[in-house]
């Protein structure tokens, strides 16, 4: 099955208005040439103009909602809305919080970059980000990904020399100062 083209830009900055020291998106009012009907083209200024847009969160926690049928992320909107052109691969949000559509909170990153500014997960039992108990050895192993490969950084006694491990381990292969917050 073919992908859906992207909305054009220009549609999306037709559509939408972006506050980039807010994050806001507000639909703009549309011309009554996009509606077949006088009455729907009414109805629909009246109930969206000037209100916030792609407000939707979905199960992840992203902002999204619908511009002409098509499923948008709010952050992809934003930049789009920002720069003039859709981004070449994913959006980061540096701080990680998902709602947080502030122009300076966005980024365009490839997905290997973006994987390397993640939360900690919640079922993280050491506290500590690609740091786990080694059940066989009984000890602490530390690991990191680097290009889509795991990299063995050692099982350690101490729970400390694993997480010291993998603190180095980010800072060489350039890991983002958030990651594993």
């Amino acid at each position: 099955m073919a992908e859906k083209a992207l909305l054009s830009p220009e549609v999306v900055r037709k559509l939408l208005s972006y506050d980039p020291e807010t994050g806001v998106l507000i639909w703009k009012s549309r011309d009554r040439g996009m509606f077949a009907i006088r009455r729907l083209w009414l109805a629909w200024n009246t109930k969206y103009a000037g209100r916030p847009a792609l407000d939707c969160r979905d199960n992840t926690g992203y902002l999204h909602g619908r511009v002409l049928c098509q499923k948008v992320y709010a952050h992809r909107a934003a930049w789009v809305c920002h720069t003039g052109e859709w981004p070449e691969a994913s959006i980061d949000h540096i701080d990680g919080d998902k709602r947080n559509n502030r122009i300076a909170n966005l980024r365009s990153v490839s997905h290997a970059v973006n994987c390397t500014n993640v939360k900690r997960r919640s079922d993280n039992k050491s506290g500590v980000l690609g740091v786990f108990w080694h059940v066989r050895d009984s000890k602490w192993q530390a690991k990191i990904k680097v290009n889509g490969k795991d990299i063995d950084l050692g099982r350690f006694e101490k729970l400390e020399d694993a997480a010291e491990a993998r603190r180095v381990a980010t800072v060489q292969y350039g890991y983002h100062p958030n990651h594993g917050r």
